[in-house]
């Protein structure tokens, strides 16, 4: 009975995929997203044959890019998901990141790689609000957390699979031309996307006097801060951000310097977290049912927290263990601000909130990403410490200021 009542746990989430329109929908972002690995693997590269001593900094500016184009565009491409065909916006801006791909293998300057890196992600910023805003509106709401949670969980896997398996792309095709595969990737997935019924992908309209763009963003941002069940998401996704930030900024020298190991051991430990993170993704519209989802969220920061305020003390072996335990914590603090703006916000101003959200939650890592530099940099002995405290503290101060037990309105 125990054995039946797992298998049923663990076989939930598929459920969704028997929802045609979703299936094909989440075909195409687990192609996509499979592509965009194989993007940092081929620019990893590249930047390396720019020079060894630079290739760091070449890396570390196109994240920075990467980050800004989000938190400047994000907001905008969520108005438009609300006002014009959503399937559109899918695919043109799918076959649009499919030209700038297919440019990377050209580049003959260093400054071609933030261009290029800049605009891509400027259409990125397009879809990635779009397509979350689609998914309530193509599953049934008793299963919209499974599926929130399955396209989560993919992210994850990929997330450490795809460079993977990139690398081996590389080594047989060659570092630029692993970016013509990429560019497969996106006209398979665009046509996938082609096939949709755009008429159930679209929100109903708002009523009313219709808003400029900018008040359109405005609104978003106030629905947004407004309900104080996303509020206490975004505290706590802003805590997830910091002690995750540690964790991809710091691993790396802690297992290379401070344990003295190799490359596949950092590889290993960060496997680890990705293998915790996807589990969570998978299993989260299970684990925690209530409206509030404060369980989850909670428990995910303070795994979080936890798993890294002991690390710089630790061997190898325990480090893997806490770096699962901290990748189980960062998909449940993470994945429940999508379901509650779902459950949360008129289906006709979701679009817009999606954005904002998106924009806010890559605002957090650009914060998070220099505090963990500093802190491996003028503290590499005790950076984990430092950060498990600040996490485990700001925990404390969103539970005492933004948790709420009671039902929430959104901001009209």
């Amino acid at each position: 009975m125990q054995v039946t009542n797992k298998l049923k746990i663990l076989s939930e989430p598929f459920k969704v995929l028997k929802n045609g329109v979703f299936a094909r929908l989440y075909l195409a972002q687990t192609i996509s997203l499979l592509g965009d690995a194989f993007t940092w693997i081929g620019l990893a590269l590249i930047s390396y044959q720019f020079g060894k001593e630079n290739s760091a900094v070449i890396l570390a500016s196109a994240l920075t890019l990467r980050v800004t184009a989000f938190i400047l565009f994000s907001p905008f491409a969520g108005v438009l998901a609300d006002k014009i065909d959503r399937k559109k916006i899918l695919y043109i801006t799918h076959f649009i990141r499919m030209v700038i791909v297919a440019c990377f293998p050209f580049i003959t300057e260093q400054w071609h790689i933030y261009v290029l890196v800049f605009l891509l992600n400027v259409f990125n910023a397009f879809f990635t609000p779009t397509y979350k805003a689609i998914i309530p509106h193509i599953v049934d709401k008793g299963i919209y957390r499974q599926a929130v949670g399955l396209s989560t969980a993919t992210y994850q896997l990929l997330g450490f699979l795809g460079p993977a398996l990139g690398g081996v792309m590389a080594i047989w095709f060659g570092a630029r031309q692993i970016f013509f595969i990429d560019a497969a990737t996106f006209i398979v997935a665009g046509i996938l996307i082609m096939t949709l019924p755009g008429n159930i992908m679209q929100g109903p309209k708002s009523s009313g006097r219709q808003l400029s763009t900018w008040e359109d963003v405005l609104k978003g941002v106030r629905l947004l801060f407004g309900n104080k069940l996303l509020r206490f998401a975004l505290s706590i996704e802003f805590i997830s951000a910091i002690a995750g930030a540690q964790i991809l900024v710091n691993t790396v020298s802690h297992v290379k310097t401070g344990l003295q190991l190799t490359d596949s051991h950092y590889g290993l430990v960060m496997a680890f977290f990705g293998i915790g993170a996807s589990v969570a993704a998978f299993l989260s519209g299970s684990i925690d049912k209530s409206r509030s989802r404060n369980v989850s969220l909670i428990t995910g920061a303070l795994f979080l927290g936890l798993a890294i305020t002991g690390a710089n003390y630790l061997s190898y072996y325990p480090l893997l263990f806490l770096w699962l335990i901290a990748g189980l914590g960062q998909s449940l603090a993470e994945i429940p601000s999508e379901t509650l703006i779902a459950e949360n916000i008129k289906e006709q101003e979701q679009g817009k909130v999606y954005g904002s959200h998106f924009a806010f939650s890559h605002l957090w890592w650009a914060i998070a990403y220099p505090i963990a530099g500093f802190l491996g940099t003028y503290y590499p002995n005790s950076n984990f410490l430092i950060g498990g405290i600040m996490t485990i503290a700001l925990l404390t101060i969103g539970i005492l200021f933004f948790r709420t037990k009671g039902n929430s309105q959104e901001l009209k």
